[in-house]
Formats: C-alpha cells, structure tokens, sequence
C-alpha cells in the first residue's frame, strides 16, 4: 500500500493530452488546449453546452485523449485515463465497474440510445465502434431524472463522429501487439452538398492466455496441476457499420445508421491431460439500427426525435465432439431485443434559461431457453429539465422523470444543482435521486445449468421492488489555459438492492427441483446442495473523492493526474462488508509531449494506472499493482494526397504481472500478460 501512495505523490503527472490532429495545419496549439480544457457536452444536461458551463460534473475522454495513447478498445480507454472505473474482462463479457458498483448499476449508451447486449450482467463492448468515437462523456452517479432505469451509478456515452471536411477520404488504422492481439479498422467517409455517408469495418482479436500455468487442486493449499484455463479469454471479432446523413438546409436534417456485430471466444479445447480446457465457444452476434432527425427552430430552439431498434444474442457452439453434441452445433442460450423511441426539445422560453422536455417509449424482450423465459416488458416515460441563470454567475438546474413501467407502476425520479462561478473558480452542488428496475431474467428465471460438473439453479421473483439511490454530490474547480484542478465529493446510497441470495437444498426441497428440472440426472442432484433465488435484501452505500489535475508546463508539453478515493459496502441483514471487487485508491497518471517540426510531428505518451488491492469478501484479496505504458506517434505530411502516422510504444513497461497459483477461492485485477512491444500505422488518403 505504501509502495501505491508513494506513486501517486510521485507520479502526479499525466496528461489531458494535447494531440491536435497534427495534420490539419490550420490548428494551433492554444485552439486545441482550449477544446480540450473545455469541450461540448451533452450527456450531464441534456442539451449541448461547453463542460465548463455545465451544472453538473462530467468527465470527458477526447478523440485526441485517446489517440495519443494509442488505445483501440473501450476498456482500455476508460481503464487507462479513469480511475473511478475498473474493468475484469472473462467469456460473458466485461465486468465493469463505476465508483465500486457494477454493470447493472451503469447505463451505456451510445449518442444518447441505450446499449443492449448485456450477457449476465457483462456489457459486450466490443459492439462499440472505436474508430468513430468522437468523444467518451462519463457522468458520475445517479441520472434518472434524464435517462430513466439503470442510471444509478452512472451513465457513459460514447459520442460518434460524422465529418464534413473531406469530399472522399479513406482511413486505415493498425495495432499489433503480443498475445495474438490485433486491431484493424477501415473507414470509408464522403461528404458532399450536405449528404454524408461514413462507413466501418473493424476487426479485433487476442488469444487466450494464463500466466501461472499451475492451480490448486483444491483450495488454497495441497497438490497442484497443470491448467489450460485462462485468465483472459481470447476472441475474435466483427464490427460493420453505415451511417447516412442528410442536411436538407441549415434547419433540417436526417440520420439513418445500422451496426452489425460478430464475436466468438477462443478459449483452449478440452484434453484428456490437463484440466481447464472447453467444449465450446461462446458466440456473440448484434443487429442495431436507427432513425433520427432534427429541426432547429433557430439557433436556440430544436426538436430531435430518434427510433432505436437493438437486437442481441449469444450461445455455445462446440468445437469439441461430446457425447450429446458435434463439431458446429449452436444452442442459443439468451436472445434480447429492445425497440425505443425518445422525441426532446430544447427550448429557451425565458432569458438565460434552457429547458429540456422528452418523452421516451421503451419495450424490452428477453428469450432465454436456459432461463425458460420468453417474457417483455414497456416503459413510458416523459422528462423535463430546466436550466437558470439567476443572477450573474449563480446558476440553478431542477429535473423531474416520470416513469410508467410495465410491472412496477408509476415513479418520479427528481434532480437539483447549483453552481456559483467566480473568476476562475466554479462551485457545484448536486442532488440526484435514480432507480433500477429489475431486469426480466430476475424477474422471470427458472434457470438449470451444469458447467464442469457443477450445478446451478437460479429462480426469479416476480415479486421484486426497483431498486432505489440518493446520490449528493460536491464540487470546486479551478481553471486556467495552463492549469486545471477539481475536487468531487460525493455519497451515494442504494435500497433495496437486488441480489442472489443461496438458499440450502433440503430433501423436500430435492424433490421440487427435480419436478422443476426433470434433466436432472441422480449424479448431479447429488452435488446439488444450494440453489439461487433473487431477492430484495441489501442496503448499499458508496462515498469517494475525486481529484483531478492537468497542467501545460511547457510549450507542447502537458501533465496530468486522475485520483479516485472509494469505499463502497453493502449491508446483508445486519451485517455490513466491504463490496465485492471494489478498490478504495486508484489514480491514472500521465505525461505527453508532443512537436511539430514543418510537416513532420512527435508525440510521446507515458501513462500509467496505479491501484491498491481489490476486496473480495468471499475470495482471497488481489494485490494491488502499478502497470505503465509509453507510446511514441510519428505523423508525417508530406504528401498531398495522404498522410502517414506509425506508432510504437511499450505497454506494461515494468512487467508486472500477478503470478499467483489460480485456486477456487482467488480472484484477480491485473490480466495484463506482462511487457509487449506495440506498432501500429495509421494511413489516411484525402
């Protein structure tokens, strides 16, 4: 722990980094540092406005951020440059965590539209696009006065990027790495006479790897074996998407866009001689499309209305013979679909004021053959926010959601903030309320499974209450064109959560589960000794500070720190501990400098993501860890046609790793296989 402190007093130094995109000769470094310093958000009120202006906090990745460090997936984007957020990648996908809360607790969304395709809770981000992200907007804590369910801990959205600069132009961008990792993205852009298509392929890989070949046999101690299973699950896929848009003059405009997604685990085979090894691969596929147009009254009035459709679905297929299955065979374990509309105005009906009025219509299907459900549901929701200006400097923003929800009936979910701006200084007060409606599998489950022997039974409760927050939250910033820093404090509390609570298994109780479940055989009624039952049981509590700081020392030359202090518990009857795979310090640290000599120019990013360990209540602790990266950018632009920017850089320079012998009572937080070296090309022709 001492040896982590030390490195955050140290290693105060990062970057809010500073690339330009060096080609575009007509920018200068003080446009660009003012664009960074202060961008154009949306997510935290609903409506565009510069971040410096915005009531309620919100963290923002920029294109340029994430170039610099050569970073190609969204995990490693919000892991790199977020210490508030951590992510534990396996088969089901990634385990995502905001301030100590996990996946159901953050909304995703893209452009503002849920994400679906979450398999048990995992979010598959690999359907995201990152070759077209424009900027990532993270909003801390509860939003459901904005954003409906599921905003309890916090929204991400990624905004993508159309742009209108180039009649034709054509891009290529490579990453290549050890361990079989591979990135590949073409993006094919027009634009002319307000008519816009863009187009994208991209393909991503990694191979499955472990880092300590042995494993207990049983707990922690005694004989140890060989093992094939890993530590990160290896995969391959694709991603394909168009997006149209037509400006029919500067008060109308049209979008359309569809998405495709591909993905297939590649995990090692079952063998005769080692354990750890599968039957099947798991396969992911996505389908998500939509429709959208705005009206621009004026310049300060606008209606914009958006059709979602998202379809998701994911199963085994075998590349091993079995007793019960062949070479090829699929079964499809979970199919989701989600239709929403959302239609919003932003109006200025009053001096200094902005209001937001929506209304959204949402209805979600879940299949699930191992789950035995096939159920839907539908919510109706109407919204509005208001913006005020009250005396110069003093600033005020109320919202209020009201939800019609299939099951549950009817909720409002309030918001209030306050932000007072003097010189270079903005104070901030917020009070949010959110709320999570169960989902349809905890809802509806009547789910049997057996995976290497060990039987699962999970029931659902149609019974189940939403869960509830009350997120408070304070903030002081300070900003200049050379130096930022804020403080966020915050508190957020959580009812009713929804759990799996592990209920005996008596004789009477035996013999419903086999009327339940008649595939289940004598052997594996035997081992059976728990089943799972989702219920309303904990209380939650999560409260943290946050710190960050940016500074341009010199000319070219910026440094930046992120730190997240977290500590996030539960309560179980009456006994509080410590949320599982929570981690109370964190900090993300970097340095970038970057030059331009004529047509040729340097960037070089040094960053690293400092921790202290993560609680597991009911495992062994991970050990906290340190794990730096250096990436060098070359852009040149000496051709009229095209430019060329190879990259290569060191990830994981000190070779940290977590060498531990693998056990049924051990869990991780470093999954990096140690030091690899990474090239990359980017190739546009204009």
């Amino acid at each position: 722990m001492k040896k982590v402190y030390l490195l955050l007093v140290g290693g105060m130094v990062a970057t809010y980094p500073a690339n330009a995109q060096m080609h575009q000769k007509n920018d200068t470094l003080s446009v660009y540092r003012t664009h960074v310093l202060d961008p154009v958000v949306v997510t935290a009120s609903g409506h565009h406005q510069h971040l410096k202006s915005s009531s309620t906090p919100v963290h923002v990745l920029t294109k340029g951020e994430i170039h610099e460090q050569g970073i190609t997936t969204l995990d490693a984007a919000l892991t790199h440059m977020l210490p508030q957020v951590s992510l534990a990648p396996n088969a089901m996908g990634s385990q995502l965590r905001l301030n100590g809360l996990g996946n159901k607790y953050i909304l995703v969304l893209v452009n503002g539209q849920k994400l679906s395709g979450d398999i048990s809770n995992n979010v598959d981000l690999n359907r995201v696009d990152m070759s077209r992200v424009k900027r990532i907007e993270v909003l801390d804590g509860a939003a459901s006065s904005l954003y409906g369910s599921d905003a309890i801990g916090g929204v991400i959205n990624i905004i993508t990027d159309q742009p209108t600069n180039d009649l034709v132009s054509v891009t290529s961008n490579t990453r290549v790495s050890g361990r079989g990792q591979l990135t590949q993205s073409v993006n094919l852009d027009a634009y002319y006479k307000g008519f816009g298509s863009y187009t994208t392929f991209t393909h991503d890989k990694a191979d499955s790897y472990r880092i300590n070949p042995l494993e207990y046999v049983k707990g922690e101690d005694g004989e140890t074996r060989q093992s094939l299973s890993p530590i990160f699950v290896g995969y391959k896929s694709n991603l394909f998407s168009q997006k149209f848009v037509y400006d029919v003059n500067r008060h109308l405009s049209f979008n359309a866009s569809l998405s495709t997604s591909y993905k297939m685990t590649n995990r090692p085979d079952t063998r005769t001689d080692i354990a750890g090894g599968y039957d099947y691969e798991m396969r992911y596929k996505g389908l998500r499309w939509d429709l959208g147009s705005i009206y621009k009254i004026n310049d300060k009035n606008s209606i914009q209305f958006t059709f979602t459709t998202d379809k998701f679905r994911y199963g085994k297929e075998y590349d091993v013979e079995t007793k019960s299955n062949h070479i090829g065979d699929y079964i499809q374990q979970k199919k989701q679909r989600s239709y929403e509309s959302d239609l919003k105005g932003v109006f200025h009906f009053v001096k200094n004021g902005t209001t937001v009025i929506g209304a959204n219509w949402r209805n979600d299907f879940l299949t699930a053959s191992s789950g035995n459900i096939d159920e839907h549901v539908y919510t109706l929701a109407g919204y509005v926010q208001h913006e005020q200006t009250i005396v110069s400097g003093l600033k005020a923003t109320a919202g209020l959601r009201y939800n019609y929800h299939e099951t549950f009936g009817n909720r409002l979910t309030p918001k209030f903030a306050l932000m007072y701006s003097v010189g270079n200084f903005n104070l901030r007060a917020n009070y949010a309320m959110g709320f999570r409606a169960p989902g349809l599998d905890e809802l509806y489950y009547n789910y049997f499974s057996v995976n290497h022997g060990k039987v699962m039974v999970t029931f659902g409760d149609k019974n189940l209450k939403p869960e509830k927050s009350n997120y408070v939250a304070l903030n002081a910033e300070y900003r200049t064109n050379r130096f930022s820093m804020s403080v966020n404090g915050f508190m957020n509390y959580i009812s009713d959560m929804v759990i799996k609570n592990y209920v005996d298994v008596t004789p009477e109780k035996l013999v419903e589960l086999r009327k339940a479940f008649p595939e289940m055989t004598d052997p594996q009624a035997k081992k059976l000794t728990h089943y799972s039952l989702y219920q309303n049981s904990d209380r939650g509590l999560v409260k943290g500070v946050q710190v960050n700081l940016w500074a341009n020392v010199l000319p070219g030359f910026d440094l930046t720190a992120n730190y997240a202090y977290t500590y996030a518990k539960t309560k179980s009857a009456d006994v509080w501990q410590v949320l599982e795979r929570s981690i109370r310090n964190t900090a993300t640290v970097a340095a970038n400098y970057h030059h331009v000599w004529n047509k040729y120019a340097l960037n070089v990013n040094l960053n690293g993501r400092l921790q202290s360990k993560t609680y597991y209540p009911s495992y062994e602790d991970a050990p906290g860890f340190g794990v730096w990266n250096l990436n060098t950018t070359h852009t040149f632009d000496y051709l009229k046609w095209a430019f060329i920017e190879p990259s290569i850089g060191v990830d994981n320079i000190l070779n940290k790793t977590d060498n531990r012998i693998d056990s049924d009572k051990r869990r991780y937080a470093l999954y990096s296989p140690g030091r690899m070296l990474v090239v990359g090309l980017k190739v546009k022709f204009k």
